[in-house]
């Protein structure tokens, strides 16, 4: 038993404590020992008996800092230290910083805090075992407030053993207040130095460097979309995820179908994940190794462990909801421990940004003209920002003061230490670090775009370059050579009217749904799988399905690498494209999204990997083996049968039953019956579970035989290009007739009125997806005037229309 000292003893009485365990504490006493160690112990006190596992330790206080400030006289030294501080200048900061940290690692810890922590330990050590190995980790008494994070301003020590250890780790930490990064952001967000004391959290650690770890938010970080929790997971420690020194995995889980008991996850992305963080034996606390390539390849997560986690988030997301009165997005870190193999969450905090955005302002970062620019580098986007200046290529800290206000910052990664230029950056370009990553966080807080995990921004721009970058095309970040023209659409939402006929969204890009989604809709009206197989599948699916008898040599070599995770290389096509419909799906739940089944022609086919083989000649494959023909055509329904699965899985296992099947260029209602007979045969019937399929109404003779495909069909939506062409007789890919290409042809309006008659008259919806309403506005006044149910427009005129759409139905 440690003997303590009459000096502890009095403090003791006065009622003040030096030491308190995190299950003494809760989330009312963030100015008692700081938001890390309150939110620590609210989880083990509210959140641990529904399940959470949570790692136990204690926390020095407030007072205790307090305490060892005044005891030794150093406030006033520090005062007057900070008196005429401009952070602006790097160099001056930095020798500031340096003298407050010398001036408290040079003050010993009065006996009593020593006494304090010291017996805290050993008591810790007697639940888990002697010299038990702990995190140690600093904790501000202002942080975690909404609208400021302190994501890494202060010190961490992990692999922390035995009483000497912990003390001095204990004491860099009351030190590590006066770190540079963290006298800039403290000045920056207006936060006096002297009304913020640090607490320390000892906690034991998880053996993390024997499995995985990561970060979890339970919003989507770049679009603020509510109802997706990110995972992020790598090998090792955490702390290379949290500070950006790895690019992780990423999963993307439907919070809302994850209540209901649905494997909801909607998105997974593989990270490289090249090192991890272990504990070292020698002088150092921990160290990086490489990664074993095959490890590296597979993804460090489990579905199981991914599900077991976000519902995790999603209670922990609840609680805090239920303690602020509205709703409160997490950041939330996790660890596994490879001895016990168990979950646990290590930190959980207020995310800082999204839930602080203008939410009836919608902000839309558009790129001008044709993109014909071939991007130099390429990441993920952090923001939906564009932004534009000269680059200035920085590799080691101790070079920053370089910098000049209104450059690009390009590094390696850019840790807290940077965040004293990061705020004078246009734009941030690392080539290391996924979306959860410090520098992703402190990117978003300060408004500023960044693209992370570039892998070689360092070597490819170079100091003085003229570039582009733009976060505004998705979750793939793009920076392009010299000032591209660029455009800022702003929207108030308060006042938009609302409309009688539904007004539907033509989504091709399941990475640009979640930011799509904020824009005033009624669901999606065309969510183009051709996107998804083009651009993210790239693969024909019969080359998959026949991959050993594949010919092209360099096919099959691409088609094996893209694929290495997969044994079963059919299933790479369902998981990919049930993703992408899913994302897209999950983005407008519960809001119809009606998902056009694949329409490539057979020359855009021939142009997939390995389609040659399996693709025929066609003169004018606009009208040949196009849409239903192909569906339970022999040389194409083994494919056809993909896409039923991946369709199934977004509705039956996934629970997104709000998608609704479209089937394009149908011809007859007979090869209707066919299409359907083929879907139930993939178990994909209509009626069963709500299962609705739709028809594309683009052929001459869907109209002239209307109320025959409604005896088949659940609903009918327009496609007016298809219409357009084959009523006036023209081949939309000849450049010679497109003079004569025109929707607003008397013809072709006839045609869609006969089809809206014919569709109202079997009580069948019918709307239309084609181009015409989104670029003519007297066309979309003609379809409201005749009675059509639903509008699909492009994004960038829905609010146009809307307003075109509300002057025509009030008049």
């Amino acid at each position: 038993m440690t003997k303590v000292s009459k000096e502890a003893l009095f403090l003791l009485s006065q009622g003040e404590s030096l030491v308190l365990w995190f299950e003494e504490v809760g989330i009312g006493d963030i100015p008692l020992v700081g938001g890390k160690n309150a939110s620590l112990g609210e989880m083990i006190q509210q959140l641990v008996p529904q399940g959470v596992n949570v790692p136990m330790g204690f926390a020095t206080t407030a007072y205790a800092y307090r305490y060892f400030i005044q005891s030794a006289g150093l406030e006033a030294q520090l005062r007057e230290l900070f008196a005429d501080l401009d952070t602006n200048d790097v160099k001056d900061l930095r020798e500031r910083g340096k003298k407050a940290r010398s001036l408290l690692m040079h003050t010993p810890f009065p006996q009593p805090l020593r006494e304090a922590i010291t017996s805290a330990y050993q008591r810790l050590s007697d639940i888990y075992y002697p010299d038990v190995d702990v995190a140690v980790r600093s904790s501000a008494t202002a942080e975690d407030l909404p609208d400021a994070s302190f994501a890494g301003q202060q010190e961490t020590y992990l692999n922390v053993t035995g009483i000497a250890s912990v003390l001095a780790a204990c004491h860099r930490c009351f030190a590590s207040l006066f770190t540079d990064r963290a006298i800039s952001y403290r000045q920056t967000k207006g936060f006096d130095h002297f009304s913020v004391a640090l607490a320390v959290g000892v906690q034991k650690m998880v053996r993390s460097d024997l499995a995985t770890s990561g970060v979890m938010f339970t919003i989507e970080t770049e679009t603020g979309f509510p109802d997706a929790a990110l995972i992020t997971a790598a090998y090792g420690l955490g702390e290379n995820v949290v500070q950006g020194a790895v690019n992780p995995d990423e999963y993307y889980v439907f919070k809302p179908t994850l209540k209901a008991g649905f494997n909801s996850i909607i998105d997974k992305k593989l990270g490289s994940k090249e090192i991890k963080m272990v504990y070292d034996d020698g002088s150092k606390f921990t160290k990086n190794i490489s990664v074993n390539p095959e490890l590296r390849n597979q993804f460090a997560l489990d579905d199981a462990d991914i599900i077991q986690l976000a519902k995790w988030a999603c209670l922990i997301e609840e609680h805090y909801s239920q303690i602020h009165g509205n709703q409160t997005p997490m950041d939330i870190e996790w660890a596994k421990d490879g001895i016990t193999h168990e979950l646990f969450v290590v930190q959980a905090r207020p995310e800082t940004v999204q839930s602080q955005k203008q939410q009836n302002l919608l902000k839309n970062y558009r790129l001008q003209g044709q993109l014909n620019h071939t991007p130099l580098v390429i990441g993920r986007a952090i923001g939906e920002a564009i932004s534009q200046g000269k680059a200035r290529v920085i590799l080691d800290v101790n070079q920053i003061e370089q910098f000049q206000a209104g450059e690009i910052l390009i590094t390696e990664r850019t840790d807290p230490d940077w965040e004293p230029i990061m705020k004078q950056a246009q734009a941030i370009i690392t080539n290391q670090g996924g979306r959860t990553c410090h520098s992703a966080i402190i990117a978003r807080e300060l408004g500023v775009p960044a693209i992370v995990g570039c892998g070689n921004a360092t070597s490819i721009l170079k100091t003085g370059q003229e570039i582009t970058v733009s976060c505004a095309e998705g979750d793939e970040g793009r920076v392009y050579a010299g000032l591209l023209p660029f455009e800022v659409q702003e929207a108030h939402l308060e006042n938009l009217p609302r409309t009688r006929t539904q007004i539907l969204m033509n989504v091709g890009n399941p990475q640009e749904a979640f930011s799509l989604s904020a824009i005033p809709n009624d669901g999606v009206g065309l969510a183009r799988t051709e996107f998804i197989i083009a651009n993210h599948i790239q693969t024909h699916p019969m080359a998959l399905l026949k991959f050993a008898e594949l010919e092209d040599e360099y096919a099959k070599a691409k088609i094996a690498e893209i694929t290495a995770l997969y044994v079963d290389k059919p299933q790479y096509f369902v998981d990919k494209l049930a993703q992408g419909i899913a994302r897209i799906a999950a983005a407008f739940y519960p809001k119809p999204v009606i998902v056009r089944m694949s329409d490539f022609k057979s020359n855009e086919y021939a142009n997939l990997l390995g389609g040659r083989q399996f693709e025929p000649q066609e003169e004018n494959p606009m009208l040949g083996w196009r849409g239903a023909s192909r569906y339970y055509d022999p040389g194409y329904r083994e494919a056809f049968a993909l896409e039923c699965q991946a369709l199934k899985r977004v509705r039956d296992d996934m629970g997104l039953v709000n998608v609704i099947p479209m089937i394009p260029f149908c011809r007859t209602p007979d090869e209707g019956k066919l299409v359907l007979a083929e879907m139930a045969k993939n178990h994909l019937q209509q009626g069963v579970n709500g299962l609705q399929v739709y028809v594309m109404c683009e052929l001459p003779n869907n109209v002239i035989m209307a109320e025959e495909f409604a005896a088949i069909f659940d609903g009918f939506s327009i496609g007016s290009n298809d219409l357009t062409q084959l009523t006036l007789g023209l081949d939309r890919d000849s450049a010679l007739v497109a003079g004569l290409f025109d929707e607003r042809s008397t013809g072709v309006k006839r045609m869609v009125k006969m089809a809206i008659d014919a569709a109202k008259k079997c009580h069948r919806k019918i709307g239309i997806c084609g181009q015409a309403p989104s670029d003519y506005p007297e066309f979309a006044q003609f379809l409201v005037e005749v009675g059509i149910d639903s509008m699909s427009l492009n994004p960038d005129s829905v609010l146009k229309t809307i307003l075109e759409v509300a002057k025509v139905e009030n008049s």
